[in-house]
């Protein structure tokens, strides 16, 4: 496989840190206020902007095979439905009657080419038009035209399926806004995998907090001390800062082997796992021989809930295949709980009042970026670019 220009400078830089034992780090340590994780106000300025004018990754493009195939989402507190047309194309809607604002589908997932809400009757199309209504006579001042499902951007881009949880006046420019990924996106092919497993963990513990464990690596090697130390190089990361997404490259052992390696036989992928962060809560997480993506969003103050879908490239076949791929599915849990029962526990001390700020350390590189990123959209200064 052919390695980027981009890959190649990684794997330079990281070849230098180990031969210097060094590592990235940014000019100065940084200060992160504990009221970030702990305002309502904050938190609710955060929704708003961040989880209702942003993209969210919601599900693969599987899950809408075929025409009149549909799921339904909710941990963003705003009623979603979602369906592939009969036009092939994906559609999303506030799941929500317009005549007395009963839910429409209350199914997570399943196959229908009408959606019937189960209060009076009315009934809606694939594409959101209301078509029946009984006994229409008590309605013949009502323009059926006016009164469709209320649709949201949705969008089908590199294999996933993202939605925007409010309506939008224009269309976001997805292509534009993944530009920084597309090439490796394109290469990793997230469309031609499939589902291996889809699971949504519900943690006590505030979204910022399980968004950080996935922006370094320094807690590596004592978080996960028996689980994923040994399988990388101890806090030592590169990243590129693409504002507002980041790539973090973090190596395995196997990368000191291409010292001995020419650089034109040099290949990336399988001395890497690669963190690329999708602002403002997405990861596409690649590892050597497959993807998670995960998706963290906050459900309260000091709640949130963390998706996760693993790709591998084909379905398993066999046993022993199915097996190899429920071994890294196993590992992959025990690592996220590890985090997950320490960020829960920050949350609970902050009743304590310890600590007025957090310390962001020179190598936390992606804090210090990520950070960055949400000060400056809830200031206005970052949002999707519009067609």
């Amino acid at each position: 496989m052919s390695i980027r220009a981009e890959e190649r400078d990684i794997i330079r830089e990281l070849l230098h840190h180990v031969e210097h034992k060094s590592t990235e780090m940014l000019p100065e340590v940084g200060l992160n206020p504990t009221s970030n994780y702990t305002d309502p106000l904050k938190l609710q300025r955060e929704i708003d902007v961040l989880f209702r004018e942003f993209p969210i990754a919601i599900a693969h493009r599987s899950d809408l095979a075929a025409p009149g195939d549909f799921l339904t989402h909710d941990d963003t507190g705003v009623p979603i439905l979602v369906t592939r047309t009969e036009s092939g194309a994906v559609k999303a809607y506030l799941n929500v009657c317009r005549h007395r604002g009963a839910r429409i589908e209350d199914e997570p997932c399943g196959h229908s080419l009408r959606f019937t809400c189960p209060y009076h009757a009315w009934t809606y199309d694939l594409d959101g038009a209301l078509r029946g209504m009984p006994q229409p006579v008590g309605f013949d001042a009502v323009d059926r035209n006016e009164r469709g499902l209320v649709e949201l951007p949705a969008y089908e881009t590199h294999g996933l399926i993202w939605v925007v949880p409010s309506p939008q006046a224009d269309d976001i420019d997805m292509a534009a806004w993944l530009t920084p990924f597309d090439e490796q996106f394109s290469d990793l092919d997230l469309g031609g995998h499939v589902v291996f497993e889809k699971w949504a963990l519900h943690r006590n513990m505030s979204w910022r907090l399980a968004l950080e464990g996935f922006q370094e690596s320094y807690h590596f090697c004592s978080a996960h001390r028996e689980s994923a130390c040994s399988n990388y190089l101890d806090n030592q990361s590169v990243w590129a800062d693409y504002g507002p997404h980041v790539r973090h490259s973090v190596p395995l052992p196997s990368l000191v082997d291409l010292r001995e390696v020419p650089e034109g036989e040099w290949e990336y992928r399988r001395h890497f796992m690669t963190q690329n962060f999708v602002f403002p809560a997405n990861f596409v997480q690649a590892m050597t021989d497959h993807v998670y993506v995960h998706t963290i969003i906050p459900t309260g103050p000091g709640t949130c809930v963390f998706q996760c879908m693993m790709l591998v490239p084909e379905a398993p076949v066999t046993e022993k295949i199915a097996q190899y791929w429920r071994a890294n599915y196993d590992v992959v849990r025990r690592v996220f709980d590890e985090d997950f029962a320490i960020g829960e526990g920050i949350q609970r001390n902050f009743d304590a009042g310890v600590n007025d700020s957090f310390v962001f350390g020179r190598y936390e590189c992606g804090l210090h970026f990520g950070q960055r990123s949400i000060d400056a959209a809830l200031a206005g200064e970052i949002a999707p670019p519009r067609r």
